[in-house]
Protein backbone atom coordinates (compact mmCIF):
# COMPACT_ATOMS: atom_id res chain seq x y z
CA UNK A 1 0.00 0.00 0.00
CA UNK A 2 1.43 3.58 -0.82
CA UNK A 3 1.19 6.48 1.97
CA UNK A 4 1.23 9.75 1.17
CA UNK A 5 3.48 12.20 3.76
CA UNK A 6 0.14 13.51 5.23
CA UNK A 7 -0.78 9.30 5.84
CA UNK A 8 2.57 8.69 7.61
CA UNK A 9 2.23 11.67 10.16
CA UNK A 10 -0.83 10.75 11.27
CA UNK A 11 0.05 7.06 11.63
CA UNK A 12 2.53 7.70 13.52
CA UNK A 13 0.64 10.36 15.84
CA UNK A 14 -2.00 7.99 16.65
CA UNK A 15 0.35 5.07 17.78
CA UNK A 16 2.49 7.77 19.41
CA UNK A 17 -0.82 8.72 21.08
CA UNK A 18 -1.84 5.01 22.16
CA UNK A 19 1.70 4.34 23.45
CA UNK A 20 1.52 7.32 25.73
CA UNK A 21 -1.48 6.36 26.68
CA UNK A 22 -0.51 2.81 27.77
CA UNK A 23 2.89 3.82 29.22
CA UNK A 24 1.23 6.82 31.24
CA UNK A 25 -1.80 4.25 32.92
CA UNK A 26 0.74 1.80 33.80
CA UNK A 27 2.64 4.58 35.12
CA UNK A 28 -0.15 6.03 36.81
CA UNK A 29 -1.68 2.74 38.52
CA UNK A 30 1.77 1.91 39.24
CA UNK A 31 2.96 5.37 41.58
CA UNK A 32 -0.75 5.94 42.60
CA UNK A 33 -0.54 9.60 41.00
CA UNK A 34 -0.48 10.73 37.62
CA UNK A 35 2.39 10.36 35.81
CA UNK A 36 3.08 12.30 31.97
CA UNK A 37 5.52 9.33 30.57
CA UNK A 38 7.32 9.84 27.17
CA UNK A 39 9.48 11.64 25.76
CA UNK A 40 7.96 14.63 24.65
CA UNK A 41 6.05 16.89 26.64
CA UNK A 42 2.74 16.21 24.48
CA UNK A 43 0.43 13.48 24.80
CA UNK A 44 2.73 11.48 22.73
CA UNK A 45 5.51 8.48 22.84
CA UNK A 46 7.11 9.00 19.63
CA UNK A 47 9.08 5.52 20.18
CA UNK A 48 5.61 3.66 19.47
CA UNK A 49 4.88 5.57 16.49
CA UNK A 50 8.16 5.22 14.77
CA UNK A 51 8.16 1.50 15.72
CA UNK A 52 4.69 1.12 14.31
CA UNK A 53 5.63 2.94 11.14
CA UNK A 54 8.76 0.96 10.31
CA UNK A 55 6.25 -1.80 10.58
CA UNK A 56 4.11 -0.93 8.45
CA UNK A 57 6.53 0.24 5.65
CA UNK A 58 9.00 -2.29 5.78
CA UNK A 59 7.17 -5.59 6.62
CA UNK A 60 4.19 -5.36 4.19
CA UNK A 61 5.15 -8.19 2.33
CA UNK A 62 5.19 -10.25 5.16
CA UNK A 63 1.36 -9.43 6.00
CA UNK A 64 0.28 -13.59 5.02
CA UNK A 65 3.44 -14.81 6.70
CA UNK A 66 2.21 -14.32 10.57
CA UNK A 67 5.05 -16.08 12.32
CA UNK A 68 7.95 -13.94 10.22
CA UNK A 69 5.96 -10.89 10.63
CA UNK A 70 5.63 -12.05 13.90
CA UNK A 71 9.25 -12.25 14.49
CA UNK A 72 10.05 -8.82 12.24
CA UNK A 73 7.98 -6.53 14.50
CA UNK A 74 9.50 -7.77 17.75
CA UNK A 75 12.94 -7.70 16.49
CA UNK A 76 12.03 -3.68 15.00
CA UNK A 77 10.55 -2.97 18.60
CA UNK A 78 12.81 -4.05 20.60
CA UNK A 79 15.71 -2.83 18.36
CA UNK A 80 14.43 0.71 18.64
CA UNK A 81 13.71 0.62 22.33
CA UNK A 82 17.31 -0.94 22.94
CA UNK A 83 18.78 1.87 20.66
CA UNK A 84 16.38 5.11 22.04
CA UNK A 85 17.91 3.78 25.83
CA UNK A 86 21.55 3.93 24.35
CA UNK A 87 20.95 7.18 23.29
CA UNK A 88 19.30 8.62 25.81
CA UNK A 89 21.78 7.57 28.61
CA UNK A 90 24.56 9.03 26.20
CA UNK A 91 22.97 12.22 26.75
CA UNK A 92 22.86 12.47 30.16
CA UNK A 93 24.99 9.40 31.66
CA UNK A 94 22.04 7.64 32.80
CA UNK A 95 19.46 4.77 32.42
CA UNK A 96 15.61 6.18 31.74
CA UNK A 97 14.78 2.82 32.22
CA UNK A 98 16.07 -0.08 33.74
CA UNK A 99 14.55 -4.31 33.23
CA UNK A 100 17.82 -5.66 35.25
CA UNK A 101 15.59 -7.21 37.79
CA UNK A 102 13.62 -9.09 34.75
CA UNK A 103 14.37 -12.80 33.19
CA UNK A 104 15.83 -12.63 29.70
CA UNK A 105 16.84 -9.02 29.89
CA UNK A 106 19.76 -7.75 27.93
CA UNK A 107 21.69 -4.57 29.05
CA UNK A 108 19.03 -3.64 31.16
CA UNK A 109 16.66 -2.25 27.92
CA UNK A 110 15.14 -4.87 26.66
CA UNK A 111 13.98 -8.19 27.76
CA UNK A 112 12.09 -11.24 26.49
CA UNK A 113 8.39 -10.75 27.60
CA UNK A 114 8.33 -7.09 26.64
CA UNK A 115 9.80 -8.07 23.29
CA UNK A 116 6.65 -10.51 23.07
CA UNK A 117 4.82 -7.97 23.56
CA UNK A 118 6.05 -5.84 21.16
CA UNK A 119 5.72 -8.51 18.17
CA UNK A 120 1.93 -9.06 19.15
CA UNK A 121 0.89 -5.14 19.04
CA UNK A 122 3.15 -4.98 15.73
CA UNK A 123 1.05 -7.88 14.05
CA UNK A 124 -2.31 -5.90 14.86
CA UNK A 125 -0.73 -2.98 13.90
CA UNK A 126 0.19 -4.39 10.86
CA UNK A 127 -2.12 -6.27 9.88
CA UNK A 128 -5.52 -4.16 10.79
CA UNK A 129 -4.62 -0.86 12.80
CA UNK A 130 -3.14 0.77 9.63
CA UNK A 131 -6.08 0.57 7.24
CA UNK A 132 -8.71 1.53 9.79
CA UNK A 133 -6.47 4.33 11.18
CA UNK A 134 -6.08 5.63 7.56
CA UNK A 135 -9.80 5.15 6.45
CA UNK A 136 -10.47 7.33 9.57
CA UNK A 137 -8.06 10.14 8.86
CA UNK A 138 -9.67 10.17 5.38
CA UNK A 139 -13.59 10.85 6.83
CA UNK A 140 -11.89 14.86 7.88
CA UNK A 141 -11.98 16.77 5.20
CA UNK A 142 -8.93 17.00 3.43
CA UNK A 143 -8.39 21.07 3.21
CA UNK A 144 -8.76 20.25 7.46
CA UNK A 145 -6.79 16.93 7.73
CA UNK A 146 -3.61 18.37 5.52
CA UNK A 147 -3.61 21.67 7.68
CA UNK A 148 -3.96 19.65 11.09
CA UNK A 149 -1.46 17.50 9.64
CA UNK A 150 0.89 19.87 8.97
CA UNK A 151 0.41 21.81 12.28
CA UNK A 152 0.59 18.58 14.11
CA UNK A 153 4.24 17.49 12.37
CA UNK A 154 5.61 21.79 13.04
CA UNK A 155 4.71 20.84 16.49
CA UNK A 156 6.25 17.75 16.49
CA UNK A 157 9.45 19.47 15.93
CA UNK A 158 9.17 22.05 18.24
CA UNK A 159 8.08 20.02 21.24
CA UNK A 160 11.16 17.43 20.08
CA UNK A 161 13.75 20.14 20.04
CA UNK A 162 12.68 21.28 23.64
CA UNK A 163 12.76 17.55 25.13
CA UNK A 164 15.86 17.24 23.74
CA UNK A 165 17.51 20.44 25.32
CA UNK A 166 15.97 19.48 28.33
CA UNK A 167 17.18 15.90 28.26
CA UNK A 168 20.91 16.86 26.72
CA UNK A 169 20.68 19.61 29.93
CA UNK A 170 19.73 17.48 33.07
CA UNK A 171 23.05 15.79 34.42
CA UNK A 172 25.45 18.73 33.63
CA UNK A 173 27.47 19.94 36.09
CA UNK A 174 26.83 23.89 37.97
CA UNK A 175 28.95 25.46 35.80
CA UNK A 176 27.96 23.93 32.62
CA UNK A 177 24.41 24.65 33.71
CA UNK A 178 25.09 28.24 33.86
CA UNK A 179 26.92 28.46 30.63
CA UNK A 180 23.87 26.94 29.37
CA UNK A 181 21.60 29.01 31.23
CA UNK A 182 23.34 32.32 29.44
CA UNK A 183 23.06 31.10 25.64
CA UNK A 184 19.46 30.26 25.92
CA UNK A 185 18.90 33.45 27.64
CA UNK A 186 20.74 35.10 24.68
CA UNK A 187 19.35 33.41 21.96
CA UNK A 188 15.68 32.58 22.90
CA UNK A 189 14.98 34.48 25.86
CA UNK A 190 14.08 33.64 29.54
CA UNK A 191 11.03 32.38 28.84
CA UNK A 192 12.41 29.68 26.67
CA UNK A 193 14.57 28.65 29.24
CA UNK A 194 11.60 28.48 31.81
CA UNK A 195 10.31 25.90 29.25
CA UNK A 196 13.09 23.96 29.48
CA UNK A 197 13.16 23.81 32.91
CA UNK A 198 9.57 22.53 32.91
CA UNK A 199 10.30 19.84 31.09
CA UNK A 200 13.36 19.25 32.02
CA UNK A 201 11.30 19.04 35.78
CA UNK A 202 8.80 16.27 34.16
CA UNK A 203 11.60 14.04 32.83
CA UNK A 204 12.93 13.72 36.18
CA UNK A 205 9.39 13.24 37.55
CA UNK A 206 8.44 10.38 34.97
CA UNK A 207 12.06 8.96 34.85
CA UNK A 208 12.97 8.68 38.55
CA UNK A 209 16.36 6.89 37.20
CA UNK A 210 17.46 9.97 36.03
CA UNK A 211 20.17 11.50 38.71
CA UNK A 212 22.14 14.83 38.18
CA UNK A 213 25.19 13.65 37.31
CA UNK A 214 28.50 15.49 38.19
CA UNK A 215 30.86 15.99 34.80
CA UNK A 216 34.03 17.47 34.51
CA UNK A 217 33.73 21.10 32.62
CA UNK A 218 34.68 21.17 29.19
CA UNK A 219 38.11 21.86 28.49
CA UNK A 220 39.58 23.22 25.69
CA UNK A 221 41.68 20.26 23.92
CA UNK A 222 42.17 18.67 20.32
CA UNK A 223 40.41 18.90 17.20
CA UNK A 224 37.58 16.28 17.11
CA UNK A 225 38.36 15.07 20.70
CA UNK A 226 35.65 12.80 22.29
CA UNK A 227 32.81 11.44 20.18
CA UNK A 228 31.53 14.39 18.97
CA UNK A 229 29.61 15.68 15.66
CA UNK A 230 33.49 16.67 14.20
CA UNK A 231 34.88 12.64 15.43
CA UNK A 232 31.45 10.89 14.21
CA UNK A 233 31.50 13.12 10.64
CA UNK A 234 34.99 12.03 10.13
CA UNK A 235 33.78 8.42 10.90
CA UNK A 236 31.36 8.30 8.66
CA UNK A 237 33.46 9.20 5.61
CA UNK A 238 36.80 7.17 6.43
CA UNK A 239 33.62 4.07 6.80
CA UNK A 240 32.25 4.73 3.40
CA UNK A 241 35.85 4.90 1.62
CA UNK A 242 36.23 1.34 3.54
CA UNK A 243 33.04 0.01 3.27
CA UNK A 244 33.27 0.52 -0.59
CA UNK A 245 36.76 -0.95 -0.55
CA UNK A 246 35.48 -3.58 1.09
CA UNK A 247 32.67 -4.79 -0.40
CA UNK A 248 34.85 -4.05 -4.01
CA UNK A 249 36.90 -6.70 -2.97
CA UNK A 250 34.73 -8.79 -1.51
CA UNK A 251 33.06 -9.12 -5.07
CA UNK A 252 36.16 -9.69 -7.10
CA UNK A 253 37.07 -12.59 -4.65
CA UNK A 254 33.45 -13.97 -4.77
CA UNK A 255 31.96 -13.35 -7.83
CA UNK A 256 35.29 -12.90 -10.16
CA UNK A 257 34.53 -9.04 -11.59
CA UNK A 258 35.32 -5.89 -10.64
CA UNK A 259 32.18 -3.64 -9.80
CA UNK A 260 31.05 -0.62 -8.38
CA UNK A 261 29.98 -0.76 -4.79
CA UNK A 262 29.17 2.94 -4.30
CA UNK A 263 26.03 4.20 -3.27
CA UNK A 264 26.70 7.98 -4.47
CA UNK A 265 27.64 9.25 -8.02
CA UNK A 266 30.71 10.85 -7.25
CA UNK A 267 33.40 9.14 -5.35
CA UNK A 268 33.99 5.48 -3.84
CA UNK A 269 31.72 5.52 -0.69
CA UNK A 270 29.02 3.28 0.28
CA UNK A 271 27.23 5.34 2.85
CA UNK A 272 25.23 2.67 4.32
CA UNK A 273 28.75 1.09 6.25
CA UNK A 274 29.19 4.96 7.15
CA UNK A 275 26.25 5.09 8.65
CA UNK A 276 26.89 1.55 10.30
CA UNK A 277 30.06 2.99 11.72
CA UNK A 278 28.59 6.23 13.18
CA UNK A 279 25.84 4.21 14.93
CA UNK A 280 27.72 1.47 16.60
CA UNK A 281 30.28 4.28 17.61
CA UNK A 282 27.48 6.05 19.15
CA UNK A 283 26.02 3.02 20.81
CA UNK A 284 28.95 0.79 21.57
CA UNK A 285 32.22 3.07 21.92
CA UNK A 286 31.65 3.22 26.01
CA UNK A 287 31.20 -0.40 26.10
CA UNK A 288 34.73 -1.51 24.46
CA UNK A 289 35.25 -3.05 28.06
CA UNK A 290 32.39 -5.68 27.52
CA UNK A 291 33.01 -9.39 26.31
CA UNK A 292 33.50 -9.66 22.93
CA UNK A 293 30.14 -11.71 22.92
CA UNK A 294 28.28 -8.75 24.09
CA UNK A 295 29.49 -6.48 21.29
CA UNK A 296 28.81 -9.53 18.44
CA UNK A 297 25.63 -10.34 19.57
CA UNK A 298 24.76 -6.61 19.55
CA UNK A 299 26.42 -5.82 16.12
CA UNK A 300 24.45 -8.97 14.68
CA UNK A 301 21.21 -8.14 15.95
CA UNK A 302 21.30 -4.50 15.22
CA UNK A 303 23.56 -4.76 11.35
CA UNK A 304 20.81 -7.12 10.59
CA UNK A 305 17.79 -5.26 11.32
CA UNK A 306 19.81 -2.01 10.26
CA UNK A 307 20.29 -3.36 6.88
CA UNK A 308 16.79 -4.87 6.23
CA UNK A 309 15.71 -1.49 6.90
CA UNK A 310 18.11 0.13 4.43
CA UNK A 311 16.94 -2.12 1.66
CA UNK A 312 13.01 -1.64 2.23
CA UNK A 313 13.66 2.03 2.23
CA UNK A 314 15.93 2.12 -0.81
CA UNK A 315 13.28 -0.10 -2.42
CA UNK A 316 10.36 2.78 -1.57
CA UNK A 317 12.47 6.02 -2.56
CA UNK A 318 14.18 4.76 -5.45
CA UNK A 319 12.09 1.90 -6.56
CA UNK A 320 15.65 0.06 -6.86
CA UNK A 321 16.56 -3.60 -5.19
CA UNK A 322 20.21 -2.57 -4.61
CA UNK A 323 21.06 -6.81 -2.90
CA UNK A 324 19.05 -9.90 -2.88
CA UNK A 325 19.82 -12.71 -1.03
CA UNK A 326 17.28 -15.24 -1.78
CA UNK A 327 19.15 -18.02 -2.92
CA UNK A 328 21.51 -17.60 0.17
CA UNK A 329 20.10 -20.34 3.32
CA UNK A 330 18.14 -18.16 6.00
CA UNK A 331 17.18 -15.16 4.35
CA UNK A 332 14.52 -13.13 5.08
CA UNK A 333 12.91 -11.59 1.79
CA UNK A 334 16.25 -11.66 0.32
CA UNK A 335 17.03 -8.53 2.11
CA UNK A 336 19.42 -10.04 5.02
CA UNK A 337 20.67 -13.12 5.91
CA UNK A 338 22.10 -15.07 8.81
CA UNK A 339 25.72 -15.49 7.38
CA UNK A 340 25.78 -11.68 6.79
CA UNK A 341 23.96 -10.86 9.97
CA UNK A 342 27.04 -12.35 11.45
CA UNK A 343 29.58 -10.70 9.42
CA UNK A 344 27.64 -7.38 11.05
CA UNK A 345 28.48 -8.71 15.05
CA UNK A 346 32.23 -9.76 13.92
CA UNK A 347 33.01 -5.95 11.69
CA UNK A 348 31.12 -4.44 15.90
CA UNK A 349 34.11 -6.32 17.49
CA UNK A 350 36.57 -5.64 15.30
CA UNK A 351 35.62 -1.69 14.87
CA UNK A 352 35.20 -1.31 18.52
CA UNK A 353 38.03 -3.30 19.89
CA UNK A 354 40.72 -2.83 17.19
CA UNK A 355 39.67 -0.02 14.83
CA UNK A 356 37.99 2.93 16.44
CA UNK A 357 40.79 3.53 19.21
CA UNK A 358 43.16 4.24 16.50
CA UNK A 359 41.41 5.92 14.00
CA UNK A 360 40.11 8.05 16.97
CA UNK A 361 43.52 9.29 17.75
CA UNK A 362 44.88 9.63 14.02
CA UNK A 363 41.84 11.73 13.61
CA UNK A 364 42.27 14.29 17.10
CA UNK A 365 45.53 14.26 15.81
CA UNK A 366 44.48 16.73 12.54
CA UNK A 367 45.84 20.49 13.56
CA UNK A 368 42.30 21.95 14.57
CA UNK A 369 42.49 24.48 11.79
CA UNK A 370 43.21 22.31 9.01
CA UNK A 371 40.62 19.60 10.45
CA UNK A 372 37.75 22.60 10.79
CA UNK A 373 38.36 23.53 7.09
CA UNK A 374 38.44 20.37 5.79
CA UNK A 375 35.64 19.21 7.36
CA UNK A 376 33.28 21.55 6.19
CA UNK A 377 34.41 21.47 2.62
CA UNK A 378 33.58 17.65 2.95
CA UNK A 379 30.27 18.03 4.52
CA UNK A 380 29.42 20.52 1.71
CA UNK A 381 30.69 17.81 -0.93
CA UNK A 382 29.00 14.83 1.15
CA UNK A 383 25.92 17.43 0.80
CA UNK A 384 25.56 18.05 -2.54
CA UNK A 385 27.07 14.80 -3.48
CA UNK A 386 23.98 13.06 -1.52
CA UNK A 387 21.74 15.17 -3.65
CA UNK A 388 22.61 14.53 -6.62
CA UNK A 389 23.06 11.11 -6.46
CA UNK A 390 19.06 10.88 -4.85
CA UNK A 391 17.74 12.82 -8.10
CA UNK A 392 19.93 10.41 -10.30
CA UNK A 393 18.16 7.60 -9.12
CA UNK A 394 14.99 8.67 -8.48
CA UNK A 395 15.28 9.77 -12.49
CA UNK A 396 16.65 6.51 -13.53
CA UNK A 397 13.43 4.96 -12.02
CA UNK A 398 11.22 7.19 -13.28
CA UNK A 399 12.41 6.35 -16.79
CA UNK A 400 12.46 2.58 -16.47
CA UNK A 401 8.55 3.60 -16.14
CA UNK A 402 8.46 5.57 -19.35
CA UNK A 403 8.47 8.75 -17.33
CA UNK A 404 10.38 12.03 -19.84
CA UNK A 405 12.01 15.11 -17.85
CA UNK A 406 9.30 17.65 -17.27
CA UNK A 407 11.98 20.72 -16.31
CA UNK A 408 15.13 21.47 -16.93
CA UNK A 409 16.98 19.97 -14.04
CA UNK A 410 15.67 16.81 -14.71
CA UNK A 411 16.75 16.91 -18.61
CA UNK A 412 20.11 17.66 -17.00
CA UNK A 413 20.11 14.66 -14.63
CA UNK A 414 19.33 12.62 -18.01
CA UNK A 415 21.76 14.05 -19.85
CA UNK A 416 24.52 14.06 -17.24
CA UNK A 417 23.45 10.17 -15.91
CA UNK A 418 21.62 8.81 -18.17
CA UNK A 419 21.02 4.64 -18.20
CA UNK A 420 24.49 3.52 -19.21
CA UNK A 421 26.32 5.69 -16.74
CA UNK A 422 23.60 4.62 -13.64
CA UNK A 423 23.95 0.99 -14.77
CA UNK A 424 27.77 1.13 -14.22
CA UNK A 425 27.58 3.08 -10.92
CA UNK A 426 24.74 0.71 -9.64
CA UNK A 427 25.25 -2.61 -11.03
CA UNK A 428 23.34 -4.93 -9.30
CA UNK A 429 20.58 -2.01 -9.06
CA UNK A 430 17.14 -4.05 -10.41
CA UNK A 431 13.85 -2.34 -10.90
CA UNK A 432 10.97 -3.35 -7.78
CA UNK A 433 8.17 -2.13 -9.70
Amino acid sequence: MHYTFSELIWLVLIYSFLGWFIETIVGTIRKKKFVNRGFSSGPFCFIYGTAALIMIISLEDLENQPFFLFLGCMIIATTIEWFAGKILERMNQRKWWDYSDKKWNFDGYICLQYSVLWGVLGVLAVKFGDEDFTRLFHLIPRPFGNILVGIAFVGIIVDMSVSSAAALRIGRPTKAAVRWNRKVAVVTGKFTALIVGHVERRMEKAYPLIQVAREEAEKEGRFAEGCGFYKLFWLFVIGSLHGDLVETIFCRITAGVWMSRSSLVWGPFSIIWGMAIVAATILLHKDREKPDRYLFMVGTFLGGAYEYLCSVFAELFFGKVFWDYSGIPFNLGGRINLLYCFFWGIAAVIWIKVLYPRISDWIEKIPKLTGYIVTWCLILFMAANMVVSAAALVRYDQRAQGDTPDNAVEKLIDTRFDDARMEKIYPNAKSAR
